[in-house]
């Protein structure tokens, strides 16, 4: 089995990002803890990309994920720590949009 990508969107409802990525950031260490962990982290819209790159906007970041296997992102996502995250962010979100990928 090929590595497993994960690109995820995460729109903050206006206003709400710091306090998503505060929350997200406290997490890191957890998530890179577990087995099959291979990379884990969040980015935002770069300022110093001109005018042809697109925005995800001021309200939105992207998480960018590798794994070593489906079972290891299987067990991040029913982890007490992710629902633990979950739980504190939910109602600062707007939208959330997972993208699960394998090399091509």
């Amino acid at each position: 089995m090929s590595m497993v990508h994960v690109v995820a969107v995460i729109t903050a409802k206006p206003g709400q990002r710091a306090a998503v990525l505060a929350a997200f950031n406290a997490n890191v260490s957890a998530v890179r803890a577990e087995d099959g962990c291979i990379e884990y982290g969040a980015a935002v819209d770069s300022p110093e990309a001109g005018g042809w790159a697109a925005k995800y906007g001021e309200d939105s970041f992207v998480v960018i994920e590798k794994w070593a296997s489906m079972a290891a992102l299987g067990a991040h996502a029913k982890s007490a720590h992710m629902a633990a995250y979950a739980a504190q962010t939910k109602d600062m979100l707007a939208d959330r949009q997972v993208y699960v990928l394998t090399s091509a």
